[in-house]
């Protein structure tokens, strides 16, 4: 079953809106889905009606000697979550030091939950964690966000992607003749570019004011809309021969 991240080429893409949409929408076509909050920012939960400082989380539990099953949360009529949880200043030096050793019972349990979950997607942050290259091996696939920018353009040819990357243009405004340009030129030059669009949409930004998945929110959006699209399109492209 796949095992995905979702990570933006750097902050602000919107990558863990869209990775709790995402949840949503798999779930909603009946798929059975954990959600893992990879970054230390720890606000996927926030889609999710966790606190805004969430008090525990599968990296605190682990910081702390405990079972990372313990921060394990089910969301209504949703996908299963694991939060990162906030770390005190004396957590997050021993996770800098010994990251990926503090990760390592997460890591190890990767391929029972995938004998549990249909999907299990990691939401990433765009920084490079010394744990990353770990869960690296046992990923099938990576989404990269991209916003259509100058920025945006000037990391792919500043970061190392490896094969399994595939690339989602995020925040398109059908409006602007330089968004239109840059997706042109990424359409035509950047392998495994995903041929859809998600369009800015006020609708997301409302949904995490609600701490909501967007199409629990607002199901008709267009943005709920394109996310289902793209649920569908990864149950074909990843999961096409699941019986």
């Amino acid at each position: 079953m796949p095992l995905i991240a979702l990570q933006g080429v750097r902050g602000g893409t919107g990558a863990t809106s869209l990775c709790a949409a995402l949840g949503w929408a798999l779930t909603t076509l009946g798929e059975s889905v954990l959600l893992v909050d990879g970054s230390p920012a720890s606000q996927l939960g926030a889609h999710f009606n966790t606190p805004a400082s969430p008090e525990s989380g599968w990296m605190q539990a682990l910081c702390n000697g405990d079972a990372w099953q313990s921060a394990a949360l089910r969301y209504p009529n949703g996908p299963d979550l694991l939060p990162h949880g906030a770390l005190s200043h004396q957590q997050r030096f021993t996770v800098l030091l010994q990251e990926r050793a503090v990760a390592a019972p997460l890591l190890d349990a990767l391929a029972d939950l995938k004998r549990r979950y249909q999907w299990v997607i990691f939401d990433l942050s765009a920084e490079w964690l010394p744990w990353h290259d770990a869960l690296d091996s046992h990923l099938d696939g990576v989404l990269r966000v991209l916003t259509p920018d100058a920025n945006a353009h000037l990391r792919l040819h500043q970061q190392h992607f490896s094969p399994r990357t595939r690339f989602l243009v995020n925040q398109f405004n059908a409006n602007s003749r330089l968004q239109q340009d840059i997706h042109q030129l990424w359409v035509a030059s950047l392998n495994n570019l995903i041929p859809l669009l998600i369009h800015r949409d006020e609708a997301l930004a409302e949904a995490l004011m609600m701490k909501q998945p967007v199409g629990e929110y607002r199901p008709h959006a267009l943005v709920s809309e394109e996310i289902t699209t793209l649920a569908s399109w990864l149950l074909l492209h990843l999961n096409g021969d699941r019986p």
